[in-house]
């Protein structure tokens, strides 16, 4: 009688980043239908930059990848290149479980010519990222950074109340039937709607790659970036950083913004013009609300951290310990699609267009 081998499985990380973001519940599900090996480096948990160019590490990856049907690689792994990718004659799948929903530890385009699936899940913390985004909306448009800057200053707020009247907080501080421009509707852009949806909001989206379909889906307009900055009460910032969008938001849209508007930036600090964003923010007619700046972390002298219309979070949106087991748990989701035939729902895309 034959025996049908059961696919093969390979997940190369540093051990430190397996204890963090592997839990047993998800390797479990993966164990019933694969064969699970791994290649484990040394190294921290989690790491910012390219991929090690060690030649040691590349000559372990080299010597893993061949009998695989499926590779995820994550903290530590050295790039999948295409010599390795011609190597494995059975591997027909690549994830990154901490890509930036980029190809940084992958040859895309060696892989796109191979067949190969390639997937990222980073948007686990995509959920987080969109709730802070939510959160800073709130905080903007009622003003609330620079009334916690003056009462933690010692000031005593509103012995006359009247005083309040001329407050943004108080002229603006709804949300509910604003207009709220976004500019991309990624996997944070789309939770962020939404989050939005009970508000009664209008939503404009700047988005080129965006499907046609997301408009009557969601109920928004696609437009234009100058439309999105001067058309909206709220423009929240959730634009991946490529060389297209280094410094996107410049002088030209900042000045686009109304009077009492709310600028809000989740995603990378570098797509913003940061000398542009500061002389906007010197007119002090409109709030931002910054979870990420650039450079980062934010020079001790630079004006936004002393600015009454400046709300600042440490680049906190997606860092919870609630996501980090759902990097993992999303990548076995989408090994079991593509051991059982299915597309992938994360396709990982170079950071640059093709």
């Amino acid at each position: 009688m034959t025996t049908l081998s059961r696919p093969r499985v390979g997940i190369a990380c540093t051990v430190a980043a397996r204890k963090r973001y592997v839990a047993p519940a998800s390797l479990q599900r993966l164990q019933r239908v694969a064969e699970v090996a791994w290649l484990e480096f040394e190294g921290p948990s989690r790491l910012s930059g390219p991929p090690p160019e060690d030649a040691k590490l590349i000559g372990r990856l080299s010597g893993f990848v061949p009998d695989l049907d499926a590779l995820v690689v994550s903290y530590g792994s050295p790039r999948v290149t295409d010599q390795m990718m011609g190597n494995a004659p059975r591997l027909r799948m690549i994830g990154d479980t901490h890509g930036d929903r980029f190809a940084a530890r992958v040859d895309a385009a060696a892989a796109y010519r191979r067949g190969i699936t390639l997937v990222d899940t980073t948007n686990a913390s995509s959920g987080p990222v969109a709730e802070w985004a939510l959160a800073l909306v709130l905080i903007g448009l009622r003003n609330a950074g620079s009334h916690f800057r003056r009462l933690v200053g010692g000031e005593l707020l509103w012995p006359d109340r009247d005083a309040l009247l001329a407050d943004p907080g108080y002229l603006n501080g709804e949300l509910t039937g604003k207009t709220v421009g976004l500019i991309a509707a990624g996997n944070v852009g789309q939770r962020l709607i939404r989050l939005l949806q009970p508000f009664d909001v209008s939503v404009l989206v700047y988005d080129p790659g965006a499907p046609s379909a997301l408009a009557p889906i969601f109920g928004l307009e696609l437009t234009s970036l100058a439309n999105v900055m001067a058309l909206s009460d709220v423009v929240v910032n959730t634009a991946p950083l490529t060389s297209t969008t280094r410094g996107m938001i410049g002088t030209a849209e900042l000045s686009a913004l109304p009077p009492g508007a709310v600028f809000v930036n989740v995603s990378r600090g570098a797509v913003v013009d940061t000398a542009a964003l500061i002389d906007r923010l010197r007119r002090g007619d409109i709030i931002a609300c910054l979870d990420v700046v650039e450079p980062e972390p934010l020079p001790v002298g630079s004006p936004l951290r002393s600015m009454a219309n400046v709300f600042l979070s440490p680049h906190i949106a997606g860092v919870t310990a609630a996501c980090e087991p759902r990097f993992f748990d999303l990548m076995v989701d989408e090994v079991l699609r593509f051991l059982a035939g299915h597309r992938a729902w994360y396709p990982l895309v170079p950071r640059e267009a093709r």
